[in-house]
């Protein structure tokens, strides 16, 4: 039965190859870091992982994961409501309440499973979900599984929005759902607007937080610190995966009554395995050390500022972003690839996004920048980058 599935399975990686479009996994052989040791053992400096803040081998969180283990052992072995709940999970639930100022909360394994737990459950045939056009695969995925009326408005564009909550008067209930942050771009979702818009045509708001928790905002809080909108969300959707530690888990945070309908409803909740003690243990000391004190924030927004305005002056083309997201922008495919190849022969890790990742002839080198980075490691990157640019003629 197999072989002839095989054929084809084999024709198609095949097609995918050709495209230029195979995914090769790099093999990481230390902890994630700002300077990490690939497989064969160069050592690079890392521009293109999710640890924000810094904190993915922080001694506090490793500490604290070992504590949790110790004292509440590896695995949980079952989901939440039969016998998965310890009190360390309610008292994450509890801290990140607090830090996104919200009723309660709710933890998944992650926030893939937020996203595609949280539609479903709440809106029917009845009603209307209205949705950025950039919004992660995630949402459109949690979208498909849900059968309210869809709309889609192209990336932050207003216009397009008012449009189409004017046409989903019709439905009964309206949402509004977007990314705080767009991972591709960088860009924050103008959350002020949303709001207005949302408030006139009567429409509820859920912000995927994921990219922008622990970045934007004064103190890194998200886009309702940023926007000074606390308490016109109703929902967040968010990642312990990023900012948060880099491990695993996610969480949906919001009104009271919504999360209670999510912990009687929520597929990926209910028929999950709850979050492990040591994750629970790590994330609540990652809310502790950000409770104490902003300097982790404060130094990667620095570190984002060093490193665009370096690279604006040197010629680059970054597109505008105000989160830890910078994209340069190269445009042709095949020159975002040959440009990551000769950044690794530099020492910096890097990775070249085209089409389908993003629309085509909009490839770019996304760099993401970090608490872990030194001044060294950014004035490293930006040479590189200055060299290579030269030698494939990006810049003068």
């Amino acid at each position: 039965m197999y072989g002839e599935f095989k054929n084809y399975l084999s024709a198609e990686l095949k097609n995918i190859e050709e495209a230029g479009l195979y995914k090769n996994e790099r093999i990481i052989v230390s902890p994630q870091s700002a300077e990490i040791e690939l497989a064969g053992g160069d050592k690079v400096l890392n521009f293109c992982a999710n640890n924000y803040l810094g904190l993915s081998n922080h001694p506090r969180v490793i500490e604290a994961a070992k504590k949790a283990m110790d004292e509440r052992g590896y695995g949980m072995s079952s989901v939440r409501f039969i016998c998965g709940t310890q009190d360390l999970h309610k008292e994450l639930e509890q801290a990140i309440s607090e830090y996104f100022r919200t009723e309660d909360t709710i933890l998944y394994a992650a926030c893939f499973d937020a996203n595609g737990g949280v539609f479903e459950p709440l809106l029917t045939e009845q009603d209307a979900i209205i949705s950025d056009a950039l919004n992660h695969a995630s949402i459109i995925d949690g979208v498909r599984l849900c059968k309210a009326k869809r709309y889609r408005y192209a990336n932050a564009n207003m216009v397009e929005l008012e449009e189409a909550l004017q046409k989903a008067q019709e439905q009964r209930f309206r949402i509004i759902v977007t990314d705080g942050v767009f991972s591709m771009d960088g860009n924050v979702a103008p959350m002020d607007q949303i709001c207005q818009l949302a408030e006139k045509y009567d429409a509820m708001i859920m912000v995927d937080e994921s990219h922008s928790a622990g970045v934007v905002g004064e103190t890194g809080r998200g886009v309702s610190e940023l926007f000074d909108i606390y308490g016109k969300v109703d929902i967040y959707t968010g990642t312990l995966g990023k900012a948060f530690g880099g491990a695993l888990g996610g969480f949906t945070t919001g009104r009271k009554e919504i999360i209670d309908m999510l912990r009687q409803r929520s597929r990926p909740y209910l028929f999950s395995n709850s979050v492990p003690p040591m994750i629970l243990g790590a994330s609540l000391e990652v809310f502790k050390m950000l409770n104490e004190s902003d300097e982790i924030h404060t130094k990667q927004q620095e570190n984002v500022k060093y490193f665009r305005d370096k690279m604006i002056a040197a010629g680059f083309d970054i597109k505008p972003t105000q989160s830890a997201i910078c994209a340069v922008m190269l445009y042709d495919a095949k020159l975002s690839q040959d440009f990551a190849t000769l950044m690794a022969k530099e020492g910096i890790y890097v990775t070249g996004f085209y089409y389908p990742v993003v629309p085509k002839g909009e490839a770019r080198i996304r760099v993401q920048l970090s608490a872990a980075h030194e001044r060294e490691h950014l004035d490293k990157a930006i040479n590189a980058f200055i060299k290579v640019g030269k030698e494939l003629n990006v810049i003068k």
